[in-house]
């Protein structure tokens, strides 16, 4: 065995793994990995090599993936056929949470995947949300503050994702427990492009009641514009040699009143036949 050369204690060992036979992590909370980004990363290594090696864990022989998803995908596209690997001694819950914080402390990482990745967590392994708070080195507020943003729905997740639209955003949005109210608010959000402050203030104003739709003005104020324009209309006709007939009559609170024309109207004017 060779003898450390430097005084540093030595822990672990780097594996040269071929990329085929890395197994996928199944507890991977990250589901999104945009083409042109691997693609990016794979250009790297092919001109700098693998900087940080991959984390993997050994389980009856085979290397299980831990840490490390998009080096690997990239390494693929790169053609590479060997990887850099250091090995973690982890069960499968072990494995599961150095996962998930190995993709927390990243930024990359969106919201709801982070959130799904915590639900599944704690449901897989039958944790407390407490219980998980501890293991990711989170508050149980914090924790249970992501865990809310899985109220949205996928669309309403899916449509502040395609808009660039992050936590805070979905924070504020499910200030509103109507949906209705949230698909009005996320049309303005969207439409208008609004910053997370703009989005608070927006929310605040509807819980407030200050963005309610304002009662449609009526078309016609007066009775007497609407009498004056059907009669202008009538006479027009007439004029026309159209024998339109009119009759008024006043009932209690209302007014009746009925306008007769003619079927059979030529189209040049006066009747047919």
């Amino acid at each position: 065995m060779r003898k450390n050369k430097y005084p540093y204690p030595q822990q672990g060992q780097v594996w040269m793994i071929p990329t085929g036979d890395i197994r996928p992590n199944p507890a991977q909370p990250r589901r999104d990995f945009p083409l042109d980004k691997l693609v990016e990363l794979a250009q790297s290594i092919s001109e700098n090599g693998i900087l940080q090696p991959l984390t993997v864990s050994m389980e009856t022989g085979e290397p299980v993936l831990v840490a490390g998803e998009r080096r690997l995908r990239a390494a693929r596209i790169a053609g590479l056929r060997e990887v850099p690997c250091v090995e973690v001694q982890a069960d499968t819950r072990r494995r599961h949470i150095l996962t998930l914080v190995e993709n927390l402390q990243r930024e990359d990482m969106n919201c709801f995947e982070a959130a799904q990745g915590i639900r599944q967590l704690i449901r897989t392994h039958e944790l407390t949300q407490c219980e998980a708070a501890q293991q990711l080195g989170m508050s149980q507020s914090a924790l249970a503050n992501k865990l809310r943003l899985l109220r949205l729905s996928e669309e309403e997740q899916e449509s502040l994702l395609s808009h660039g639209m992050g936590e805070r955003h979905a924070r504020a949005l499910l200030r509103l427990e109507n949906k209705a109210q949230r698909a009005q608010a996320l049309a303005k959000m969207v439409e208008n492009k609004l910053t997370a402050a703009q989005t608070d203030r927006l929310v605040e104003d509807m819980l407030a009641g200050r963005c309610r739709r304002r009662p449609p003005k009526p078309l016609v104020k007066d009775v007497r514009v609407f009498f004056n324009t059907v009669n202008h209309a009538l006479d027009i006709m007439r004029r026309g040699g159209i024998r339109a007939e009119s009759h008024r009559r006043e009932e209690g609170d209302y007014i009746e009143y009925v306008v007769r024309i003619p079927k059979q109207v030529s189209v040049i004017g006066g009747e047919k036949g």
